[in-house]
């Protein structure tokens, strides 16, 4: 007898390969499994915008990474003391106005460059609903503590999600026909406005998807919001706040991941590169010298053993 349901997933297994580089956009589940990645060794750069939840600014990322397209003086506000954009997640704020250009700039360039050579884009959504600008009607992707009453908060249509999507997807395939792209809906519930709002913004992001993957032949969708509500469903698989997933969790939905996406060859490279990176984070307790210097000395080597084996983890300029 069965007491769980099981998410089946697509067998995608020859769209990721260990050596490829991607791209990971979206709400901070995208940040969870970027912090996998990269832990795998995988050349992937994680929201170069920062976080981003509604798919028009995710789209609007996008365009502006494919364009190479920088940050203008008039794009920022100051704000609590800092310049913000509300393109750019509050990481990127800084008090002084050119440095905050610069930083934003920077980061623009380097994402066109990644973009340009990634295999795969992963796109995580996180809600339907976004907060509009009042006096110039923009979709804000962060609203950086302005006072609420300056913006509109509303649901998008699906159908503007669609075509929103759609666009993005055919700007890409311009930019980089051999891109694949990988849409997921965040499992992190947004309960601020209640539950039943949570499902109707989950719900039209999914059909969103959906419709792309009827238009688009190089577009998969990844289930983590159906198998942390389906197959997971219970409050110990979320952290203390019971709206994110738990490490637990992150875990075995990465496991699913790699299952759906990864060839067994690529999955054996993960796992080995993941034993060395935790290797390389330790630090000995000893205050022996000679133990330290034998216990680097021997990560080293472990490290150069691995770049023998696979050579394109050099482009990562693996340290110690």
């Amino acid at each position: 007898m069965e007491f769980r349901t099981t998410i089946r997933t697509s067998d995608h297994q020859q769209w990721l390969r260990h050596s490829d580089e991607l791209m990971m956009l979206g709400s901070c589940f995208s940040d969870n499994i970027g912090s996998k990645l990269r832990t795998a060794m995988m050349l992937v750069d994680v929201n170069p915008f920062g976080t981003l939840y509604n798919p028009l600014s995710i789209a609007a990322a996008v365009e502006r990474i494919v364009e190479n397209r920088p940050i203008a003086g008039m794009d920022l506000f100051q704000q609590s003391g800092v310049w913000n954009c509300f393109d750019f997640h509050s990481r990127y704020s800084m008090a002084d106005k050119e440095a905050t250009l610069q930083r934003m700039n920077k980061r623009i360039a380097a994402a066109h460059e990644h973009l340009q050579s990634s295999q795969v884009l992963v796109v995580t959504l996180g809600t339907a609903i976004v907060y509009k600008l009042r006096a110039t009607g923009q979709v804000v992707a962060n609203c950086h503590k302005v006072p609420q009453h300056q913006f509109e908060r509303t649901m998008v249509h699906v159908g503007d999600i669609t075509a929103a999507l759609s666009q993005m997807l055919k700007r890409l395939k311009s930019f980089n026909p051999s891109l694949r792209v990988i849409f997921t809906v965040s499992p992190i519930r947004h309960i601020a406005d209640g539950l039943d709002t949570n499902s109707l913004s989950k719900a039209t992001l999914r059909v969103a998807v959906n419709e792309m993957m009827r238009e688009f032949d190089n577009v998969s969708y990844f289930p983590a919001f159906e198998i942390m509500t389906d197959d997971l469903r219970d409050y110990r698989f979320y952290a203390a706040d019971m709206v994110h997933p738990s490490e637990v969790a992150i875990e075995y939905i990465w496991q699913m991941f790699q299952a759906t996406y990864f060839d067994d060859r690529s999955t054996q490279a993960i796992a080995r590169c993941e034993r060395v990176s935790k290797r390389m984070s330790h630090r000995p307790m000893s205050q022996n010298a000679e133990v330290v210097q034998r216990f680097y000395a021997d990560t080293r080597l472990v490290l150069q053993n691995l770049l023998k084996e696979y050579p394109y983890l050099k482009k990562l300029e693996l340290d110690i």
